[in-house]
């Protein structure tokens, strides 16, 4: 189960996203849904032709690392961290596996 979530901004453009970390319930109760709904159209088309070919086995595998998969294009596309639900912003990189950059204040 997501143990927290992060709130993300992108300092360039002001969009501002949630991200789960940990475990997603929802990619293994919905597939490529969740996905789409977070407007990541690259990880919904991999997730959606994997589950095709595997006749929705690929959900089993998905299900451990789509919220990382996520956090890191968020990072990827310049988001960063503005805050997160509980805990520390420390213990969630370690977990990711990368350090995630924070929102200066202004």
């Amino acid at each position: 189960m997501a143990f927290t979530k992060i709130i993300f901004k992108n300092p360039n453009t002001g969009a501002i996203k949630e991200a789960p970390v940990g475990f997603s319930w929802t990619v293994f109760f919905f597939g490529f849904i969740p996905a789409l709904f977070r407007a990541d159209w690259k990880w919904a088309a991999i997730m959606f032709l994997l589950s095709m070919f595997t006749f929705g086995l690929s959900n089993l595998v998905f299900m451990f690392m789509y919220n990382k998969l996520y956090v890191r294009d968020l990072i990827g596309a310049g988001f960063k961290a503005q805050s997160i639900a509980s805990g520390d912003l420390s213990f969630a990189s370690s977990r990711i596996g990368m350090e995630i950059p924070r929102l200066e204040a202004a």
